[in-house]
């Protein structure tokens, strides 16, 4: 999938941005701060291994400060550091901006680093749903987004935070259709999300490290 900046005209770049994996996770309580870690950085594995596996994308770009970054562009990534170092819409915002530096109307997607149940097949299914030039999708809680993209060409306008799935759609992106898309709805921030995402299938980086765990804390 990966090749040379701008070697493509066609396909998808997807933006994933990686917060400090050593603050991440700290709503998964009763796990060690250690444990949290190896999940964010395996949860980003997963994600990262599913967009380079996915053949309607042509560049997996992560934008991250944290020492994790060799790892994710071992498996393919092109990592940039966040310049802006202010909050994850300016990550994005930023890493955009380099992206059609290179590729002027590249259609660009972003991707939450916190999806460990997620496809390519998942990522495939949502980029290819609907002709609509700017969509998200709306994570399973109801209020938040896991992704957002803006087709060829498109105004780049990222609003995540609290009530993202809102402000999305405030700004005229069109919500996509749920259905056969809960892999890629599935972000995991508490225990009850781990579990849940145990339950439908985790990538195998988050695999091993669950495999680690005591037993009275397996899911």
């Amino acid at each position: 999938m990966q090749s040379s900046p701008g070697a493509h005209l066609d396909g998808w770049t997807l933006i994933v941005p990686v917060k400090q994996t050593t603050l991440a996770k700290s709503r998964l309580t009763g796990l060690e701060a250690d444990v949290r870690r190896r999940l964010a950085v395996a949860f980003a594995q997963d994600v990262v291994s599913a967009a380079v596996a996915c053949h309607d994308v042509v560049r997996v770009v992560v934008v991250t400060n944290d020492p994790v970054a060799p790892v994710l562009s071992e498996l393919g990534a092109e990592v940039i550091p966040d310049v802006p170092d202010a909050g994850l819409n300016a990550a994005l915002t930023y890493a955009a901006e380099r992206v059609r530096e290179d590729r002027r109307d590249a259609p660009i997607a972003a991707l939450s680093s916190d999806l460990p149940t997620v496809r390519a097949s998942d990522l495939s299914r949502a980029l290819t749903a609907t002709p609509e030039p700017r969509w998200f999708v709306a994570d399973l809680a109801g209020f938040g987004t896991t992704m957002l993209a803006a087709s060829r060409g498109q105004q780049w306008a990222p609003k995540f935070g609290p009530g993202s799935r809102a402000a999305h759609a405030s700004d005229g992106m069109v919500e996509l259709d749920a259905a056969d898309l809960d892999r890629l709805r599935r972000d995991v921030d508490t225990p009850d999300d781990l579990a849940d995402a145990y339950r439908r299938g985790v990538g195998v980086w988050t695999a091993d490290v669950l495999a680690t765990l005591d037993t009275s804390l397996r899911l």
